[in-house]
């Protein structure tokens, strides 16, 4: 498979700047999560269908420490909780503009600032944000249940840090994805539709100009919408990309230890997995559930988003 550019944008400038977000202190909470029992997987891509440049292979056994992660992603009314007790600004609303989808913008045609050029379906919109998802004429009140997006991997971890928790390894994202199961393509088996049934939010259609919304959603989808996996997790492909707390190397897997990895020492940009609403097979087939990606630890858009993890 030939290497694709990922579904998810970004419009900050390189050297552009928004101050470091807070960190807080609080005492650890497992609310709202799932214990992970740990123990041996095989990590990677078991089906060689991974874009080279992404580094899915080889697949490697990796053991895990028993962890917890939460059941669904971070939703708008839970980071709307973590904003208003902390006062908390993200880099998009210091930044001004963030990445929104452009047959979902809502924003008079003065606030879309420019196309991006190597994804020309990412607009970059003046006033978009986690409150303002398509644009300074959208809003989440309709949307509570919905995964919060236009987060930083800053703004992920400020969270994760107030709410008494951290953001999960790459490692152990994969091993919650994949539910119990073994070797499997999907967070649930290896077909995509069983039984006809769509089990995740991607895009249905002709990408980037026609989804015909078979799942059921345009953009984002209610963080419990579809059936959990082996675990009890949500929304494990597709819906939003989910930050992780590794940095990104194309080859880690060739040299990444058995026990408890955690991404390279070095590296700029940090590990997303899941996939996002915009995956499709004929562009960013990266709802696999081995599939990686990457993205700067300042970027936003309005497909990106996080869980949180936590220490057994």
């Amino acid at each position: 498979m030939t290497q694709s550019p990922c579904c998810a944008g970004s419009t900050r400038t390189p050297g552009s700047d928004a101050s470091q977000p807070a960190a807080f202190d609080s005492p650890r909470s497992t609310k709202g999560q799932v214990l992970i029992p740990g123990g041996v997987f095989a990590m990677g891509d078991h089906f060689n269908e991974g874009y080279p440049a992404d580094g899915e292979v080889p697949v490697h056994a990796v053991e895990l420490a028993p962890f917890h992660i939460d059941a669904t992603a971070v939703t708008n009314s839970a980071f709307a909780k973590f904003a208003k007790a902390t006062s908390y600004v993200t880099e998009s609303e210091r930044y001004g503009s963030s990445a929104v989808f452009h047959l979902a913008v809502a924003a008079e045609p003065a606030d879309v600032l420019n196309r991006l050029d190597s994804t020309p379906w990412w607009l970059t919109v003046r006033g978009a944000d986690w409150k303002h998802p398509e644009g300074p004429l959208s809003g989440i009140g309709d949307c509570q249940n919905h995964p919060v997006t236009h987060v930083s991997w800053h703004d992920a971890q400020a969270y994760a840090s107030w709410a008494g928790k951290r953001l999960p390894t790459e490692a152990e994202w994969e091993c919650a994805a994949r539910g119990g199961l073994v070797g499997k393509r999907y967070a649930w088996g290896d077909e995509l539709t069983p039984r006809g049934q769509w089990r995740c939010n991607i895009w249905q259609g002709e990408f980037p100009h026609v989804n015909t919304e078979d799942d059921g959603y345009l953009t984002t989808a209610p963080v419990k919408t579809y059936r959990p996996n082996g675990f009890g997790l949500y929304n494990m492909a597709g819906n939003v990309w989910e930050w992780c707390a590794d940095r990104f190397d194309p080859a880690y897997y060739q040299r990444s230890p058995r026990q408890n990895p955690a991404g390279p020492d070095e590296g700029e940009s940090r590990v997303m997995r899941g996939g996002s609403f915009l995956c499709h097979d004929s562009y960013c087939n990266r709802y696999r559930v081995a599939a990686r990606s990457s993205n700067t630890p300042d970027s936003a858009s309005a497909n990106l988003g996080f869980r949180c993890a936590n220490d057994a």
